[in-house]
């Protein structure tokens, strides 16, 4: 498979899923390049957005083994793990294993869950694993967690952890749609959308778990000039000294920065990756990774304001096509 065609998928995949979601195209570009670069996604939103609407789709079309968590402030971590249960007839211990060990898992409202019970999927995000009484077990390949949460001025939530927002190799904000998208949501219902059916819907299957993994090897292919490392190096450093930031970003955003341009490349028809995919993806990469000063934070900073004067002050190389 060449870049075109990869190109071509992927516009399958992004309008079968634009079906059953009005109004969300970044939302579901975006969340399609974080799973073909093997990442997580976190999306935040107040309810209603068709957050969790989005992960029961995905799961249809790319024919994926979906499973959900509800996070309760009462959710226990074996809960999302699974455990071990004494089983009498047997007169042994017996693995369950949790929700986790699925290929798309929706943890939905993360937030709700204190940090002990968020940190179970510490492990399954970064390592594909999880330990249970000392066992380490594989989880099912590809594997990726979608995350919603509420706004943090919600009542009952949870601050993420720094670790756990680590994780994420995304974090977008769903915004309320547009009058005449809202319109069109509320002509499809008419016209018999229902998505608690989702089933009943005549969803295509656009891909098998091995294709993915095939589509998720094919973006590492993807050409990247040493300038745009470069770039890359400079923008996360940058993060480090800003002076209305109490903390930047790590290696691992660069990371996570570098395997997301090449999947926006790919995604395009491309074989090399250019400096716009680095800055069309830097906001949501890095803005769950920094913290904004809290005197800043007061004069009405966000950390996006902070990325943007950064992309701002950064030389683009030009490279070679």
């Amino acid at each position: 498979m060449n870049a075109e065609d990869f190109r071509s998928r992927f516009e399958r995949i992004r309008a079968e899923i634009a079906r059953c979601l009005v109004g969300q195209t970044e939302i579901i570009e975006y969340t399609l390049l974080a799973i073909l670069a093997r990442g997580h996604v976190l999306l935040e939103g107040a309810p209603g957005l068709g957050k969790t609407l989005l992960v029961r789709t995905l799961g249809r079309v790319l024919g994926c083994g979906y499973k959900r968590i509800q996070f309760t402030p009462d959710l226990m971590p074996s809960d999302v793990t699974g455990g071990n249960v004494f089983n009498q007839q047997k007169n042994a211990f017996e693995f369950f294993p949790g929700p986790v060990f699925t290929q798309l898992l929706l943890a939905d409202e993360i937030n709700r869950a204190p940090a002990k019970t968020q940190s179970a999927l510490l492990e399954a995000m970064q390592e594909r694993s999880a330990t249970i009484d000392g066992v380490t077990r594989p989880l099912p390949q590809p594997f990726f967690v979608i995350a919603t949460q509420n706004p943090i001025e919600s009542q009952g939530t949870y601050p993420l952890p720094e670790a756990q927002l680590d994780r994420f190799l995304f974090k977008l904000n769903v915004l309320v749609p547009s009058r005449q998208e809202e319109k069109a949501i509320l002509l499809n219902h008419l016209q018999g959308f229902d998505a608690t059916a989702l089933d009943s819907m005549p969803l295509e299957r656009l891909t098998t778990p091995a294709e993915l993994i095939a589509l998720q090897e094919l973006i590492r292919t993807v050409r990247v000039d040493e300038s745009v490392l470069d770039y890359i190096t400079e923008i996360v450093g940058r993060t480090r000294a800003h002076r209305q930031l109490v903390f930047g970003a790590s290696p691992r955003a660069s990371i996570a920065l570098l395997f997301a341009a090449q999947g926006r490349a790919a995604s395009q028809g491309r074989e090399f990756v250019v400096p716009d995919d680095v800055k069309a993806l830097a906001s949501s990469v890095l803005r769950h990774r920094i913290a904004v000063h809290p005197d800043a934070e007061i004069e009405g900073v966000s950390s996006d304001q902070c990325i943007e004067e950064i992309l701002r002050e950064v030389r683009v190389p030009k490279i070679a096509a």
